[in-house]
């Protein structure tokens, strides 16, 4: 039996689960003196708390115990931690449902009376199944990266997602704390996960927190924890999600939602890194790094006094805007390509691409949903399709007509396609020369001298008078 154990470490966390106190303490004593770390919970709801605030490697729970039995134990885990190996604990009369466990995820099971030398070595097997799959999964990572799909699996390469990988990288290993900004749909949350990812916090949790779905008391709560007694059904102690965080990233979606008295505590825990639980007036200390995401404006949100600007310089410490889908030209068709193998893949279909037609139809569309939308509108199309190829039919948008202006290909100059070009991307871009010029890969000064040159900035004097 190979040992893992290295430099005096422990080998892994197993969390054992049993009602009955002889067997539960038997197993903690021998996985302890075999170099493991070891919880023990009594049932189900005491071993989520604990998985709660301190995430095992592996979980072993007997299959048949009062208030949750291991089949929904199970399945809580399973939503909560996917990637924590299950082992169950079985009577030898009730193999049958230790088939259904392992139908439902459990990685193994045991009969009792419990084999100590075959709970360590299925113990062994499934920790070296999930460090096998950690490891195919980084590898499929780097071969996405090397293909052009970015950033710990964000897909695409257009200069404007070029721009947030290089900060993304950069932030990545430091402790400071990142804001996320762009319009709904643009994968904020898909970047914050990346960053973790990248960083020294990658085998600690990621927790993320939408602030805008909970109300003011249930949001404090949320992020603090209570204590037992704190208000009216809080029957026992809970960790919140800074606790849960703890050693890793916490992840605040919709942070400019956040009401003003938790914008105070939210400003202390980052200054001090300490909070009191709900109800509570002993300091908790925690170890986070905090992504905070967020569609508003919040420079305009703290002029007009709607969010705190002391918190607001505690979070912007790097800025990071993800770009709008209609600004990435080519990586519509990227994500396209991507979206579409999934659900193909999900719907048993065999589909082998994007007809010519469809494919400008993609392009042409303006996306104010940004890659959700996108991603909706790919499931609905293969979920249509009836050949092996999307036709612009099966694509649910509409696309805008020409604009005034608008050139044909063939049939324009050169110099007519070039207005467009700019035009249209300053339009896209709400004005911004900058943004513009980054798109088209031009100086800002050749955009300026563009504009003059057509005589777009007098016609805006003009409408102003």
């Amino acid at each position: 039996m190979t040992d893992t154990k290295i430099a005096g470490k422990p080998k892994a966390r197993v969390l054992v689960v049993d009602d009955e106190a002889s067997a539960r303490s038997g197993l903690e004593k021998l996985l302890r003196q075999e170099g493991y770390a070891v919880d023990a919970a009594a049932d189900g709801p005491s071993a989520l708390q604990i998985a709660a605030e301190r995430p095992p490697d592996v979980v072993v729970t007997d299959l048949k115990m009062p208030r949750m039995d291991g089949l929904e134990l199970l399945q809580k885990l399973r939503a909560t931690y996917p990637s924590v190996p299950v082992i169950m604990v079985t009577a030898f009369g009730e193999v049958s449902t230790a088939v259904q466990a392992m139908r439902s995820g459990a990685d193994d099971f045991i009969t009792k009376p419990v084999d100590f030398d075959a709970l360590t070595l299925s113990i062994e097997r499934v920790i070296e199944r999930t460090n096998l799959k950690a490891e195919a999964e980084e590898l499929r990572r780097q071969l996405r990266e090397r293909e052009g799909e970015g950033f710990e699996g964000l897909i695409g390469s257009s200069p404007a997602l070029q721009k947030v990988y290089r900060v993304a990288k950069q932030v990545a290993p430091a402790r400071a704390t990142v804001l996320i900004t762009g319009e709904s749909g643009t994968g904020k949350g898909e970047l914050a996960r990346a960053i973790h990812k990248k960083s020294p916090r990658a085998s600690g949790p990621f927790i993320t927190l939408h602030c805008a779905a909970l109300a003011e008391s249930l949001l404090e709560s949320e992020l603090f924890g209570h204590e037992r007694g704190a208000f009216t059904g809080a029957d026992k102690r809970r960790v919140g999600r800074f606790e849960q965080a703890n050693g890793g990233t916490l992840f605040l979606d919709e942070v400019g939602e956040i009401p003003p008295a938790t914008q105070v505590k939210l400003l202390r825990v980052l200054q001090e890194r300490t909070f009191e639980r709900v109800g509570g007036n002993e300091p908790v200390e925690v170890d986070v790094r905090l992504v905070a995401a967020t569609n508003r404006d919040l420079a305009k949100d703290v002029h007009d006094g709607r969010f705190r600007e002391d918190l607001y310089y505690r979070l912007n410490v790097v800025h990071i805007e993800m770009p709008a889908l209609r600004l990435r030209g080519g990586d519509v068709l990227l994500l396209a390509a991507h979206f579409l193998k999934r659900f193909a893949l999900e719907n048993k279909k065999r589909i082998e691409g994007f007809h010519d037609r469809a494919r400008a139809k993609l392009l042409a569309h303006r996306w104010p949903g940004n890659v959700r939308e996108l991603e909706n509108a790919i499931e609905r199309a293969v979920v249509l399709c009836e050949g092996t190829q999307i036709d612009e039919g099966d694509l649910p948008i509409d696309v805008a007509p020409l604009p005034k202006g608008g050139v044909r290909i063939p049939g324009a100059t050169m110099a007519e396609i070039e207005r467009f070009a700019i035009l249209s991307t300053l339009d896209a871009t709400n004005g911004s020369t900058a943004k513009a010029a980054e798109m088209l890969d031009i100086s800002v000064r050749t955009i300026q001298y563009r504009l003059h040159e057509y005589g777009v900035a007098a016609k805006e004097k003009e409408k102003k008078s």
